[in-house]
């Protein structure tokens, strides 16, 4: 992947970087209430699935109010990170015991006012889970996730679409969970949906071992080649993970100029693996990142990370993208993948110069120094469409959102 004519650049104004905002096109702003309560083996989070449970215990009492606290203070803390759009896999659609609400997609206008009153941008992807998996029963938590038919999904796509038709902050995007959640057919119907309204199609592909297991079970194949197999791979099709391709899988995405959606903060948190990320840039793949489980709120670190565990799985010094890819990824591609490619000129953050992770860096090497050195403590200004939602560090809102959140973490009994 080489960067277009309209490549981001950083440069150098009154003792400041200035560059463009950053995209995470992958997040599930409701996990940043499990951060530092699922990381320890002494926890019952010790494996994927026992994190995953943990996971369905936090649902299970989330409330509408709580939904939408939680998502508000994760990206006010995205903004504090030099984030200005997220991509928000939404899939937490119903009320306790799978019960509609009466406005069918409240939760999902919660997390769009969250996004909107935290100040950024926010492509709503509205996800569909069909099921618990092939021929497994769902546990109470899953029933808030699942859907009846394809058919409620799309009328919540075309509600979603219609209501933010005109917002310039916020994009409506399609998605199926995964090839364990939605049965072939549904992952046709909405491939074929977001091709007829040139949305953005996302999926989570080939995380976890066992996903190829059950996927193998059910098609007799792996899942980037099932959908490779079945057309829905595309331009406009975002395979959230790839942790685990196959040769022929990492051509399909390639040769289908996909995108890739590394979450390397979340991947490393959960143990998925490694992903093959030269292999994919070099058969032709579009690479953006994302935070998933916000377990870790380094916009700076998701990014390198691409690059860095890269150079482990190879053990070489120089692996996969130098800088101006890397950029390219967090901002052009991220917000292309989120369905926001018209706003991304739009947005920029501003960093301190005399921030002691960039300090005295040479000009000359500035994009390597920024995205290899920086965190998140340089941001001191952040820009949205022209508004400045971040000063000195420190969004204006962020006393009222701790307690928020405060307030949800007492009643969910998580402090």
């Amino acid at each position: 992947m080489n960067p277009g004519n309209d490549a981001p650049a950083i440069r150098f104004e009154a003792g400041r970087w200035i560059m463009p905002g950053l995209a995470t096109a992958h997040s599930h702003a409701f996990q940043r209430a499990l951060r530092g309560r699922t990381q320890r083996r002494a926890t019952r989070a010790g494996t994927f699935r026992g994190w995953r449970d943990e996971m369905y215990r936090l649902v299970e009492g989330l409330g509408l109010d709580d939904l939408y606290a939680i998502s508000r203070f994760a990206y006010t803390e995205l903004a504090m990170s030099g984030v200005t759009a997220v991509g928000e896999f939404h899939y937490v659609h119903h009320g306790p015991g799978g019960r509609p609400y009466a406005d069918r997609t409240e939760l999902a206008d919660a997390v769009v006012r969250a996004a909107r009153d935290a100040g950024i941008r926010i492509c709503l992807i509205r996800t569909a889970y069909l099921r618990a998996g092939f021929g497994q029963s769902a546990v109470p938590a899953q029933e808030r996730f699942i859907d009846p038919s394809i058919d409620q999904v799309l009328q919540d796509l075309n509600d979603l679409r219609s209501r933010y038709a005109d917002d310039p902050h916020v994009t409506v995007a399609a998605a199926a969970h995964s090839v364990r959640a939605v049965p072939i057919s549904g992952i046709r119907t909405l491939a074929a949906y977001a091709d007829e309204h040139n949305l953005p199609f996302h999926m989570h592909v080939s995380e976890q071992r066992g996903e190829l297991e059950e996927c193998r079970a059910e098609h007799g194949t792996t899942p980037v080649a099932l959908l490779s197999s079945e057309g829905v791979l595309s331009p406009r099709f975002v395979a959230v993970h790839a942790t685990h391709l196959e040769d022929a899988e990492v051509s399909a995405l390639g040769e289908n100029h996909a995108f890739v959606c590394i979450c390397r903060t979340t991947e490393r948190d959960l143990g998925d693996g490694l992903p093959p990320t030269s292999g994919l840039l070099d058969a032709g793949a579009r690479l953006c990142v994302g935070v998933d489980s916000h377990a870790c709120e380094n916009a700076f670190e998701e990014i390198r990370a691409v690059e860095l565990d890269e150079r482990s799985r190879r053990e070489v010094r120089h692996a996969a993208a130098e800088a101006p890819v890397l950029l390219d990824a967090a901002t052009t591609q991220g917000y292309t993948a989120c369905g926001l490619e018209a706003q991304w000129q739009e947005d920029q953050i501003h960093l301190d110069g005399n921030d002691p992770s960039i300090a005295a860096i040479d000009p000359n090497c500035a994009p390597d120094a920024i995205l290899f050195g920086a965190t998140p403590r340089a941001v001191k200004t952040v820009v949205v469409a022209g508004k400045q939602i971040i000063a000195e560090g420190r969004h204006a809102q962020y006393d009222e959102t701790l307690e928020l959140y405060r307030k949800s973490l007492r009643k969910l009994e998580l402090m």
